[in-house]
């Protein structure tokens, strides 16, 4: 770990890099100080481009930026060109970077345990609810059970407020989702914790080895963007890719 991001504590092939940004390093003044890498949030585009070429020092090549949606599209980040409208990409080619990009949504990494393959998904709750990791693991392409997960920095379950229809719509995918919520001190309101979802959501789809989960955005104002906590503010960059 630098000032400038997380390195992912998963036993990853010795192929597959990944970096996850934090607010700091960057040029950016507040709101968005100072490593805001998202172009769609109101910052000055001159001191993002900044922010974005000093991340790029440390990358085979630029990201594959997406759009995200809050869906389940997957795509190959070494396919077509542009920024998709997408909430998740995979490549197995060696320099390709995915990136997702977050401020208390969850961030999450994959890769095989062969180093042929490495994926980046967004998962907000809904997203997360609809399948994105889901969709994710069959995008790659290899047998769930030789993949790995990191699950980067978000909204923590002492800060994630929900209404109740957030906690039926995951109980309706799964009852077991029921242990991820917990009543809050807001009357009809609960605190849901997504990591314990995105770990039930994988362990499901066949992923069991799942590292990580451990980082609040909100709970952490010096480290992390959060939009939660702040509204107007800049977003970081998880990344993964094949050397």
């Amino acid at each position: 770990m630098n000032n400038i991001w997380i390195e992912p504590d998963w036993p990853a092939p010795a192929r597959v890099k990944a970096l996850s940004t934090t607010r700091t390093g960057g040029v950016g003044k507040a709101p968005y100080a100072s490593l805001n890498l998202g172009t769609h949030v109101g910052d000055d585009p001159a001191q993002v481009a900044d922010n974005r070429g000093i991340v790029r020092q440390h990358l085979p090549g630029e990201p594959r930026w997406l759009n995200q949606v809050h869906g389940t599209v997957v795509v190959d980040a070494a396919a077509g060109v542009g920024v998709p409208d997408a909430d998740a990409a995979f490549s197995r080619e060696a320099g390709c970077v995915c990136a997702v990009m977050t401020a208390d949504c969850l961030p999450v990494l994959l890769c095989d345990q062969a180093g042929t393959v490495v994926a980046a998904a967004h998962a907000g709750w809904r997203g997360l609810c609809d399948g994105v990791l889901e969709a994710t693991v069959v995008a790659m392409g290899v047998p769930p059970g030789q993949l790995m997960a990191w699950l980067g920095p978000a909204i923590g379950p002492d800060a994630f407020e929900v209404g109740g229809e957030v906690r039926a719509s995951f109980m309706g995918k799964d009852p077991a989702a029921a242990a991820a919520f917990r009543p809050s001190a807001n009357q009809h309101k609960w605190l849901a914790d997504i990591f314990l979802l995105a770990r039930q959501r994988l362990a499901r789809a066949g992923v069991t080895r799942i590292h990580g989960g451990n980082a609040c955005t909100v709970s952490d104002p010096s480290r992390f963007f959060s939009y939660r906590r702040d509204g107007v503010t800049g977003r970081m960059a998880t990344l993964v890719w094949l050397t």
